[in-house]
């Protein structure tokens, strides 16, 4: 399991021909979790929209459906939405991701924290 950093941003994706924009809950290298009330079906792949704060332009960003949670099964701590796996065009998108991700997660987590969880 990849080391999650608790962050809300704020994306955007369209269904149909609808437009959509929730938010997410956590990330990590390989994915986040969105929270919504209407959850794409699991293996729907689509485009998404992150707004990042600090970066110049929202991250755009291709992704699959792993999980979903729909708010009939939400309970307790958890909330409505969908798994998503990142999907990578190249090792190089791969790499600025990561990157983007590791620079959001040390700064929700604090650097002496996140290089504790690293090491574990």
């Amino acid at each position: 399991m990849s080391l999650r950093a608790p962050i809300e941003l704020k994306v955007e994706y369209k269904r149909l021909n609808s437009f959509f924009a929730d938010y997410t809950r956590n990330i990590s290298k390989g994915g986040t979790f969105i929270r919504t009330d209407k959850p794409l079906p699991i293996g729907t792949e689509f485009r998404f929209v992150l707004a990042v704060p600090k970066l110049q332009a929202p991250l755009e960003l291709r992704g699959k459906v792993q999980w979903i949670v729909r708010p009939t099964d939400a309970g307790g701590d958890a909330e409505p939405g969908m798994g998503i796996g990142f999907i990578y065009e190249s090792e190089a998108d791969r790499a600025r991701v990561e990157a983007i991700v590791e620079d959001l997660m040390i700064e929700s987590l604090g650097p002496v924290l996140h290089e504790k969880l690293l090491r574990r």
